[in-house]
């Protein structure tokens, strides 16, 4: 097992810069997901670790080594691809031996090896199949099966469950962490789903456009994001934002809507009176009140048995409310939202940027 340290790294494709001085800290042993929106650089900055892209500027370390101009085969990475990347004349046992075989391991090391990888990831009964012969999430178990037999320092996933439906996704999720959790080897994860970032991750770098927008824990990311970018993309439903201004009178602090709505600003907030900002509430801190608050014109109710997710509309503004109560509202009627301030949060309206008292 080994840390990786990303310091200032670039990567042009000619003119084009792609990112833009990425530094990361991955300590020894943790899962760390890569997060964003695609073309954000997320799958770029995996194969440049991975030695499958060249660095345009700055170093990666693998634990004390400089791997900038290291083939693959020497970094001491397993890489498992979206695809899978299996060799369909070859059965499940020789997909994993391969590599082994290629290094000119011993037999009874081989054996050793696959045996324990097939144990750990229930593929001993499949052992002598093909990869036609499998389903999707045991084509994937098998790719790896194929990286766990490498015991390498750093475990490499790029978009491993994109081809697999929900539910699968779901069951496999689980599965890669429990894998991480019992081997410890250093894990770098690519995805662009932040629900698979959220529960999977130790530690999470949010990125949009070649630059690291935050990092920290899933929880710390969900509860104080350091700017509208990262509140709207991490948690599902997304936060709802408000444009408003801010307005400080006798000590008292509040956001005023377009339509002339005043709503109680957040505790912590900062910014300064008359300065144009936007009002962030998750859909799961909104509380329904007889009057005031956000009057809001429902348009579509989903009841999923365990909650209400109610789509509706203020002044055209969009926003989602998820409650854990059953409830009946008509489409057309109006509902009245109102805000946890604990868990409300502002942001400048010109740069995104979270406004902290």
């Amino acid at each position: 097992m080994a840390s990786v340290t990303i310091q200032a790294v670039k990567k042009n494709f000619g003119d084009v810069a792609i990112l833009h001085g990425v530094d990361i800290d991955i300590p020894d042993g943790s899962f760390t997901v890569l997060v964003g929106p695609s073309g954000c650089g997320k799958s770029t900055l995996l194969r440049m670790i991975a030695g499958l892209e060249r660095i345009s500027g700055g170093e990666i370390r693998i634990g004390e080594r400089r791997v900038n101009d290291l083939p693959p085969k020497e970094r001491d990475i397993a890489m498992v691809f979206q695809n899978y990347a299996l060799y369909p004349h070859m059965t499940v046992r020789q997909n994993m031996a391969f590599s082994l075989a290629l290094a000119k391991q011993s037999q009874s090391d081989i054996d050793t090896k696959v045996g324990r990888a097939a144990e750990i990831l229930a593929l001993g009964a499949l052992l002598d199949r093909y990869p036609r012969q499998l389903s999707g999430g045991q084509r994937q178990r098998v790719a790896m099966g194929r990286a766990i037999v490498r015991d390498p320092q750093v475990f490499l996933f790029d978009e491993p469950l994109s081809n697999l439906d929900a539910k699968l996704r779901v069951a496999m999720r689980s599965e890669i962490k429990e894998l991480h959790q019992r081997l410890k080897t250093t894990s770098i994860y690519v995805t662009h789903d932040q629900i698979e970032a959220m529960t999977m991750g130790d530690k999470i770098v949010v990125m949009r456009d070649g630059r690291i927008e935050q990092t920290g824990t899933p929880l710390a990311l969900y509860d104080h994001p350091a700017n509208q970018f990262v509140a709207g993309f991490i948690g599902s439903p997304a936060m709802n934002f408000l444009p408003g201004t801010l307005r400080r009178s006798a000590g008292a602090v509040s956001v005023e809507l377009p339509d002339g709505t005043r709503l109680d600003a957040p505790a912590s907030a900062g910014g300064a009176d008359g300065q144009k900002v936007v009002y962030g509430t998750r859909p799961e801190h909104l509380t329904l009140a007889d009057a005031g608050g956000i009057a809001a014109t429902v348009a579509v109710m989903e009841p999923t048995g365990m909650d209400t997710f109610v789509a509706c509309r203020h002044e055209g503004v969009e926003l989602s409310a998820v409650f854990r109560e059953r409830h009946d509202f008509a489409p057309g009627s109006t509902i009245h939202l109102v805000p946890d301030l604990q868990r409300a949060h502002l942001f400048d309206a010109d740069t995104g940027q979270r406004l902290a008292a």
